[in-house]
């Protein structure tokens, strides 16, 4: 006897294992603060991350960082993320990182804007 799969019942299958999958979200507000973060991120005079790190579509970037990849997998938790770009030296007092917020090198709202561009890498 051969099994027999209405088309209908398949639909209805495939939608419910679609719909188990986690797609993230980035509504309008999210993707022009990511947009601003990388601005200041990729920026020479702000944040200049790409002196020390890879960071996908940078260019000159440097090595002396790690490279900025899966990022939301390695901090999922923003605030420490956020922690170590306001100040690493707490984490690591022989970094060579700035810390941008101890010493205002850019703005608080800019380093949300940054810790949102670096999360979505």
């Amino acid at each position: 006897m051969e099994l027999q799969v209405k088309p209908l019942a398949m639909a209805v299958v495939v939608m419910a294992a679609i719909s188990t999958v986690a797609v993230p979200q980035v509504f309008a507000g999210d993707a022009a603060m990511i947009e601003k973060g990388k601005q200041i991120a990729f920026d020479r005079k702000k944040g200049n991350c790409l002196t020390c790190h890879q960071i996908a579509g940078g260019t000159l970037t440097g090595n002396i960082g790690p490279p900025l990849i899966a990022m939301k997998a390695r901090f999922p938790d923003k605030a420490k993320l956020r922690a170590l770009i306001w100040d690493m030296t707490a984490r690591n007092p022989n970094t060579m990182m700035p810390a941008f917020g101890k010493y205002r090198v850019i703005s608080e709202s800019e380093i949300d804007a940054v810790v949102d561009f670096v999360q979505s890498l």
